[in-house]
């Protein structure tokens, strides 16, 4: 943290965020365009006042006071127009080029593999695409674009003061370095002050998101005071540090508005010794020094807290590009288009893990022939669902080999091998939106048609028509509306309604009704007929009707073969598996 708030600017990263500005030149221009206005109209208005003052007022000499008066209105009719169109236009800018970058992101984050969402929090994610994208559109509406006109500004009013009278001006320069060093450190410390609110954003976002998505489990152990009091502590954190902003604020504010009054009260002074005994400044010049001052001191306080924003756009977009920066892609390097597959899977000496030296899977080979059904089973943690994981290539392999069709699949384009291989997971997952769109996924070459014919194919139609409003009705975030058995019976449709060549299941149905069940089994059997299937396993009758079974135990296959062929093998791990767990579901 420490050597971070050394950089209070960061070039490299400033330099990289003005690309995203390129396609935007013209507006860009244009709002530059809008800031010299601003600067030239406001400036022009105290010089006004003086030549009024010197010119008509001092001498009481009215005839053509009322120009200066027009000429005042239009000055200041012009500064609003031009500032009107400046706040407008940063803005505009600021969320285009937000647009721009969370969409990028976005693209970016939907290429990950597996491995980086099991490492990474959702809620941290959440907070880089949406929190920290409005922190980035700030550094254009309220930060860059508002630094550089309060610089001009001053700038052009600092040169005005000197043309006029250069020894009021260097009263008004004198306390000048004061303020900037004061505000030199300000930034140092808001700097930290913001890394720290950013962090605690994240942590707060990613604490309430994993709750409430949890909830379920929190009330079910009655975790509900312990969970409030862990979320008070997070809380509180984030209180803090907000609260370090808010102190910093609060100590530079004073000490910047307390040297504008120190300074102004000199001008009054000095400038009105002048004007009564040397007559070396005249009244307007007093007068408009008097309406100068402000305008100088006030941008270089409006400088500090837009600093402040700039600061944390920066941070922001530090984070963001960390993110963008990722290289946590599957190689996609496939140039194979597979538009249907036959159906033969081979593993060849296949090794595998998810964690360095912690092998899932230890050398396994086997090969499942086009249009078998293929059981997996074993004990929890044997490799079964890595298994399907790796086929999908969600992660690669650190050895050994996976064909299907006698092709390499990291020779096959990513899109075209998931296309073909569908799968039904044991976690079904729904979106917040309609039946119909949770099968097609909003793929317009699914229509609803499709959808009702391969419902009624595998015999779910008439419990979708019982739904209020059937194929659109919304099953909420996560598919609550639904029960467990329910929910799979939609995931078995969306499989099926897209033609695999390769069917994948989880068919877990522990928790299911018998009536769910009886679905779930028929769904089965349509959808792996005539099709190469691989199913882990959790049924007897899964088990007798397969091909072959495959039984993996601590990430080695063990034994193949048939149902029968393996009770045969006598204190065979498979035989005593099924004397453990599946004699009981068949005497039932």
């Amino acid at each position: 943290m420490a050597k971070t708030s050394k950089n209070i600017y960061d070039v490299s990263l400033f330099r990289r965020l003005m690309q995203y500005i390129r396609p935007y030149k013209k507006v860009f221009f244009a709002t530059l365009c809008f800031v010299i206005g601003i600067s030239v109209f406001s400036v022009w208005r105290p010089k006004v006042l003086q030549q009024a003052m010197d010119t008509k007022i001092a001498l009481q000499e009215y005839d053509g006071f009322v120009f200066y008066v027009v000429l005042m209105i239009g000055l200041l009719v012009m500064e609003v127009v031009c500032n009107l169109l400046f706040i407008y236009y940063t803005a505009w800018l600021g969320q285009t080029v937000v647009k721009d970058i969370r969409i990028k992101l976005f693209r970016h984050i939907l290429s990950f593999r597996m491995k980086y969402f099991d490492n990474s929090s959702v809620g941290v994610l959440v907070t880089r695409t949406v929190t920290d994208m409005e922190r980035i559109a700030d550094i254009f509406s309220d930060g860059l674009f508002m630094i550089f006109s309060d610089l001009l500004k001053m700038v052009a009013i600092g040169t005005v003061m000197v043309y006029m009278n250069w020894t009021l001006a260097l009263i008004v320069f004198a306390t000048l370095p004061l303020i900037i060093y004061a505000t030199n450190i300000f930034q140092k410390y808001m700097k930290v002050a913001f890394e720290d609110v950013r962090t605690e954003v994240s942590n707060l976002n990613s604490f309430v998101q994993e709750r409430i998505t949890g909830m379920k489990i929190l009330q079910l152990f009655t975790r509900e005071a312990q969970e409030y009091e862990n979320f008070k502590k997070i809380n509180e954190r984030h209180k803090i540090g907000w609260l370090k902003t808010v102190l910093y604020n609060s100590i530079f504010f004073p000490i910047a508005e307390f040297l504008s009054s120190i300074t102004l009260g000199l001008i009054v002074w000095y400038g009105g010794l002048n004007v009564v005994l040397d007559e070396t400044a005249s009244v307007g010049e007093l007068t408009a020094f008097i309406m100068m001052v402000p305008m100088l001191f006030r941008p270089l306080n409006q400088i500090a807290n837009k600093f402040n924003t700039l600061q944390m756009g920066m941070v922001a977009a530090n984070r963001v590009f960390k993110v963008l920066d990722t290289n946590s892609h599957i190689d996609d390097a496939g140039t194979i288009e597979a538009p249907h597959f036959k159906g033969t899977i081979s593993f060849k000496d296949v090794r595998f893990s998810y964690v360095q030296d912690e092998e899932v899977l230890k050398g396994i080979s086997f090969n499942v022939q086009s249009g078998q059904t293929v059981a997996i089973v074993g004990a929890t943690g044997a490799g079964k669902s890595t298994i399907i994981n790796l086929l999908n290539r969600f992660y690669d392999i650190q050895s050994g080999t996976i064909t299907i069709d006698g092709i390499d699949i990291k020779s096959i384009s990513l899109k075209s091998l998931r296309e073909q291989i569908a799968v039904v997971l044991q976690d079904v997952f729904l979106f917040a939106d309609t039946i119909l769109n949770n099968i097609t996924l909003k793929d317009n070459r699914i229509s609803e048609a499709q959808v009702i014919q391969a419902a009624k194919d595998i015999g779910i139609h008439d419990f979708i028509m019982s739904l209020p409003n059937g194929y659109h009705y919304n099953v909420k975030e996560r598919g609550v509306m639904l029960s467990s058995g329910q929910r799979q019976l939609i995931s078995f449709l969306r499989a099926y309604v897209t033609n695999p060549s390769i069917l994948v299941l989880d068919e877990a149905t522990s928790s299911v009704d018998s009536y769910s069940e009886q679905l779930i089994q028929e769904a089965t059997d349509k959808i792996t007929k005539n099709r190469t299937s691989i199913v882990i396993a959790h049924r007897l009758v899964t088990i007798k009707r397969a091909d072959n079974i495959i039984v993996m135990d601590s990430g080695n296959i063990v034994e193949q073969g048939t149902h029968e062929q393996l009770l045969k093998k006598k204190d065979g791990y498979y035989r005593n598996l099924y004397e453990v767990q599946f004699m009981k579901e068949e005497s039932v």
